[in-house]
């Protein structure tokens, strides 16, 4: 009886780690000579003949040596949507560029990684399909490169789909609310106007409003030198800037963003305590600027 027990508890842990692979953070796509402008162009160009729709780019910390493209596809904008809990967020994906002396560095999140990180909801009815997207994103950077080597720390699904930092920390559905708006409509409108007039030192990156749904999400470039992307960049690592920009979305009549206790240590997964205290105010300085485009 007892052998039997255990011949079972051993084939249930057996059968458990087939779905506990670990996922990395990043891949690193390409290493040339080429320029930051060659790179982005050619990374445009591949994304969008496979299918899918560069929506942004930009410069984070405004330094031309670091460069990063937004890009999203149809068939994950509808399944975003479908996930109620801020969904929205994971439609947007990012691809990164880091000039290092004559070399070029092109990176990219994995998709999967950031999708069951965000659809908290549980992924499996949609886990197929989100992993042809993600394989399909990856098919499509063997026309840029074809180094594909992970880096940045891995997590498998389950944590992911419950990641936190350490205790006390917040979850992704522990989203930090700014502001409650008479109407969507409104909160469209007061953030598009904030975002044009550069309020808490920031710029647009990329909008994307589904007005049907009353969801809507910007990625924001935080220009501020001494508490934006030019500060806690280079402590914690910019060779992980295809984790930028950072987002704001508005959701029915709500605008909310990730805390940064959150969203900073996910895609800086392997961050130590010590040098994540190197930046303790940068969650709160996030959450100021972006208060202020709901002003």
């Amino acid at each position: 009886m007892k052998r039997t027990i255990f011949l079972s508890l051993l084939c249930l842990l057996s059968f458990s780690s087939l779905f506990a692979q670990d996922e990395s953070a990043y891949f690193l796509i390409s290493s040339s000579n080429e320029t930051m402008a060659d790179g982005m162009a050619r990374t445009k160009a591949a994304l969008t003949e496979s299918g899918f729709k560069i929506i942004g780019e930009y410069h984070p910390a405004q330094s031309q040596d670091l460069g990063v493209v937004c890009y999203t596809h149809p068939d994950l904008e509808k399944i975003a949507l479908g996930f109620k809990d801020r969904g929205a967020l994971a439609a947007t994906l990012k691809i990164g560029f880091k000039k290092d002396g004559e070399t070029l560095q092109i990176s990219m999140i994995n998709p999967i990684y950031l999708f069951y990180a965000y659809f908290v909801d549980g992924v499996d009815q949609q886990e197929k399909a989100l992993q042809a997207i993600s394989d399909q994103v990856v098919t499509a950077m063997q026309n840029v490169g074809t180094m594909n080597k992970p880096f940045g720390g891995t997590l498998d699904k389950n944590k992911l789909q419950k990641y936190h930092y350490k205790v006390m920390m917040p979850y992704f559905t522990d989203a930090e609310e700014l502001k409650t708006f008479d109407s969507f409509d409104e909160g469209v409108k007061t953030i598009q106007q904030n975002l044009e007039a550069g309020l808490g030192e920031t710029e647009q990156v990329y909008e994307l409003v589904y007005t049907d749904n009353q969801v809507a999400v910007w990625g924001v470039g935080l220009k501020n030198t001494e508490d934006g992307e030019a500060h806690f960049l280079p402590i914690i690592g910019d060779d992980h800037v295809a984790a930028m920009p950072y987002e704001i979305i508005l959701q029915g009549n709500t605008a909310s963003i990730l805390p940064g206790k959150y969203r900073i240590a996910l895609h800086w997964p392997e961050l130590t305590m010590g040098t994540f205290m190197k930046i303790m105010s940068t969650p709160g300085d996030i959450k100021s600027a972006m208060e202020k485009l709901t002003e």
